[in-house]
């Protein structure tokens, strides 16, 4: 097994420009994932010079790493998004989602990035049969209140879409997409640096700091000074902007990808080779490649990814997905690996300014259109535009007795199993 995304291997060779680190910009970004890439190539085509920082390679956090599935909707459900903010404002927060999906399109055509974009749709597969019928109510919901239309299928005619065992029937959303993240993610970037952005990967910054006019920001031991700075860092979030790391919680994504299936078995497990994922809070997500591999991932372990980690939960990874499809017994396991999606205490992604800084954060799993239109968002707005979305104004506390070490997330674990069991 290779110790990397699948995806790397599937997209052409790439080489980020080492770029000189400057003196002076207009607007420092720090990340570059899909958020941070987004961000600069809005400024840079309004004529602002930008230069983006990342301590790890280009988009080596969940950019890179991620299932590929751009979904509708938000990591809260729609019933639980009119129970907190009341019909009106969860119909305007259920349709930003909708509009990144639509935003995500038009840039890959502007840009003619080349990146394995097909509207599959989704499957959300019933854990159990009380899960089943909480899709009933979800989708009269989402027709009534948000205009939204969603299918059912019930357990006895669920192998037309899905020959997966022990699922309890299925919700079928035709607007997401599935999406190849890592051509993604470099033609992201190419279209940032042909603005004009400076591209500077494995350059840390390690201080933010406000002056009269501006920033001064450390990177790479020199000293930039910025009007503004964007933060992208999302489940990567670290000392440098202690602001945002007590507002965001990292929590480990795991992944497996087998080798190549034959047309015939990949056609059994997956039809209409839709994006899925099931209805537990210990959830599995999974759909096939460009390339017919079974990508498998899920929270095999509620804590940060870590290289350990990552060897533990690829075995977890593997029997659960043979409980689930025990045809692909003696398919071969080719690669595995983690990364860190990031949760706010609302499950909402968030952004705004945090002394005087702007951020987009806190995808929870639902970042590759979102973090594109939120990231293309900020950078226009600090072109002078009205671009305030959904995501700015919502409230964004500190979370209590927390310094960015996520010392409750076993006990967080243990909870969600519990209601898993219970549910």
């Amino acid at each position: 097994m290779k110790d990397q995304p699948c995806w790397i291997d599937s997209a052409p060779p790439w080489t980020t420009p080492q770029d000189e680190v400057p003196d002076r910009v207009d607007v420092v970004v720090i990340g570059a994932g899909y958020t941070g890439l987004s961000a600069a190539r809005a400024v840079a085509r309004g004529g602002a010079s930008v230069a983006v920082f990342d301590r790890r390679a280009l988009g080596e956090g969940a950019s890179a790493r991620n299932g590929g599935q751009v979904l509708t909707g938000l990591r809260p459900g729609a019933a639980d998004l009119v129970a907190r903010h009341g019909r009106q404002r969860a119909r305007v927060l259920f349709a930003a989602s909708l509009e990144a999906i639509s935003a995500l399109e038009r840039l890959l055509a502007e840009e003619s990035i080349a990146c394995d974009c097909e509207r599959v749709g989704h499957l959300e597969a019933a854990a159990k049969p009380s899960h089943f019928e909480h899709f009933k109510a979800e989708q009269e919901l989402l027709a009534r209140e948000f205009n939204h239309h969603v299918d059912l299928v019930p357990r006895a005619l669920q192998d037309t879409e899905l020959g997966a065992a022990g699922y309890h029937g299925l919700l079928v959303d035709a607007g997401s997409l599935a999406i190849h993240p890592v051509k993604y993610l470099h033609g992201l970037a190419r279209a940032a640096m042909t603005a004009g952005a400076r591209l500077r990967e494995r350059t840390p910054v390690t201080r933010v700091r406000r002056t009269g006019v501006g920033f001064q920001v450390t990177a790479a031991g020199r000293k930039i000074d910025a009007r503004d700075v964007i933060a992208c860092t999302n489940g990567y979030t670290d000392r440098a902007l202690p602001a945002l790391r007590r507002r965001v919680v990292p929590v480990g994504s795991y992944a497996i990808a087998t080798a190549p299936l034959p047309p015939l078995l990949a056609t059994q497990l997956i039809p209409k080779r839709r994006v899925v994922f099931d209805s537990k809070y210990f959830l599995h997500y999974f759909r096939l490649s460009p390339d017919n591999r079974l990508v498998f991932g899920g929270r095999a372990r509620f804590t940060p990814a870590t290289p350990a980690s990552t060897r533990a939960s690829a075995a977890i990874l593997q029997r659960a997905m043979l409980d689930l499809f025990p045809q692909m017994r003696d398919v071969p396991v080719d690669y595995a690996w983690s990364g860190n999606v990031d949760f706010t205490r609302d499950r909402l992604p968030h952004a705004g300014l945090v002394n005087g800084m702007h951020y987009a954060i806190g995808y929870g799993g639902h970042g590759i259109a979102l973090a594109t239109w939120l990231g293309t968002r900020i950078g226009e707005c600090l072109l002078g535009r009205q671009a305030d979305t959904p995501f700015h104004d919502l409230r964004f506390d500190a979370i209590p007795l927390y310094n960015g070490r996520p010392w409750f997330l076993p006990f967080a674990g243990l909870y969600y199993k519990w209601k898993d069991w219970v549910s």
